[in-house]
């Protein structure tokens, strides 16, 4: 066994680790969210990631993203992604998707290739896809609600999607899954109720406007985020995935 991971075997086991090691885990959307569990993932022991992601990084995301630094800057996720799991782990697997994964492109994964699908992703049809595409192929999956406009981490839940409440994301979708005779679905939410944001983004890029109303070149509402936020988000995840797959 590995020597970095002695202290997590101390808590699963030798045929946890084992597991873990031989797990795969789709990490969809390696922003906030994703990106914490995707190095919680790799410092656990998990020997073969896919990252999904087709967004550069940009200095916006510094504020919450764990691969965001000046030097990242400019470069694609899954490749700011990949070399930093590396260098947590060099025996780790990575498998790169540099797309921005959709319900038209769905079909261009082997969702059976998966032991896990970690959904952090932004749009609600594409995490309805998600969700659709583990179903169809008896794959666990894990969903990130709304993480945007939050400061209270402590108030984040997992609990199945029928049983959550307040998450405007969370009702939309649960909406959406009773249509498609989803019956259950995992995920990570909050009750905190999502604060109006302050600033309003410009069309250029992530440029922020103090003027509350939205005029003029203020024409897209940037959702505000923290740095202990969604990260904790992203580690709950984690720990969902990481226990689920070493109880196998």
């Amino acid at each position: 066994m590995n020597e970095q991971f002695t202290r997590t075997e101390l808590i699963y086991g030798r045929d946890g680790i084992e597991k873990l090691s031989r797990s795969r885990v789709a990490v969809f959307g390696i922003g906030g969210v994703g990106g914490h569990a995707c190095e919680a993932l790799a410092r656990s022991g998990i020997g073969h990631i896919d990252l999904i992601d087709d967004d550069r990084v940009c200095l916006s995301n510094i504020n919450r993203q764990i691969i965001a630094l000046h030097s990242t800057v400019g470069k694609y996720k899954v490749d700011a992604m990949e070399s930093r799991l590396l260098d947590i782990n060099p025996d780790i697997k990575i498998t790169k998707h540099n797309v921005f994964f959709t319900p038209e492109n769905a079909d261009s994964f082997d969702f059976s290739e998966f032991d896990y699908v970690i959904d952090a992703i932004d749009t609600i049809s594409g995490k309805i896809a998600l969700v659709m595409k583990a179903d169809e192929n008896g794959v666990n999956i894990i969903s990130s609600m709304g993480a945007g406009n939050k400061t209270n981490p402590s108030l984040f839940e997992v609990s199945d999607i029928y049983k959550t409440s307040v998450c405007p994301l969370a009702r939309v979708m649960r909406n959406e899954l009773r249509k498609r005779n989803i019956k259950r679905l995992k995920v990570v939410y909050s009750k905190e109720q999502p604060l109006t944001p302050k600033a309003y983004m410009t069309a250029s890029q992530d440029t922020l406007k103090t003027d509350r109303s939205p005029k003029g070149s203020y024409v897209k509402q940037a959702p505000g985020s923290t740095a202990f936020v969604p990260s904790v988000a992203g580690l709950i995840i984690a720990g969902e995935v990481i226990n689920d797959l070493s109880a196998m």
